[in-house]
């Protein structure tokens, strides 16, 4: 979400308030007075708020950051803290006032809405592999990038002899042999109809042909035999 931002009187940010105040008052701001800042900046706080003016919270905030400063700076064996907070601040300050400055500049050279820029420079790039590698990881590499090679290679034509060789049994001839088997037999169990010894084509052809005669009701499947129907 964009954070809101509110401006008071004329300041957009409480760093803008201090920098007026170093500014108006001739303070170091190096070495900045904390007692003497938080005094000016509540007085520009309480009449703000005695002209009825909304004090955003970070102007507040900033208010007790400043007498948090100021105490520390009152206690014993604290100097050093005080130092760095003191430090921090302005710090903060100089970046701030540097970034008001270059937006000001940034806004001076804007024209008619336009910016005047160049284009973009061309720049060539070095395609050249920069890294090494040790001789057993390229070898490594290597090996598996030809075993990438090899894996999008179609398969050989050996592997497909066990399918092509064997002869593909169709479902009509199985059903031509089961109604021959079963007029002259009678009766046919599962283990002699099933034979894996046939091999699979059969197999299938002959469960197919089973499933075909029973639908058309030619034969009957008993427990473990079949018979023709109505035998």
């Amino acid at each position: 979400m964009e954070r809101l931002s509110f401006k008071v009187a004329q300041f957009d940010a409480p760093l803008d308030l201090i920098l007026h105040l170093i500014s108006k008052h001739k303070l170091n701001i190096m070495d900045i007075d904390i007692s003497s800042l938080l005094e000016q900046y509540l007085d520009m706080i309480r009449s703000w708020q005695e002209q009825d003016m909304d004090v955003a919270s970070e102007f507040l905030e900033m208010a007790s950051r400043l007498v948090y400063m100021k105490t520390v700076s009152l206690l014993p064996r604290r100097e050093e803290e005080s130092e760095k907070l003191r430090e921090e601040l302005s710090g903060q300050l100089v970046e701030y006032g540097l970034c008001k400055l270059v937006a000001r500049r940034l806004g001076e050279w804007n024209v008619a809405g336009s910016m005047f820029v160049r284009d973009p420079a061309e720049i060539e790039v070095d395609k050249t592999y920069q890294m090494t590698h040790a001789a057993a990881i390229l070898y490594e590499a290597l090996i598996d990038a030809q075993g990438k090679g090899a894996r999008r290679l179609p398969p050989p034509r050996e592997s497909f002899d066990p399918i092509v060789s064997k002869p593909v049994v169709s479902v009509t001839s199985r059903i031509f042999f089961l109604l021959r088997r079963l007029r002259t037999g009678g009766r046919l169990t599962m283990d002699g109809l099933f034979d894996p010894a046939q091999g699979r084509s059969a197999m299938v052809a002959t469960f197919l042909a089973v499933l075909e005669l029973v639908k058309s009701k030619k034969i009957a499947v008993m427990e473990d035999e079949i018979r023709i129907h109505g035998s």
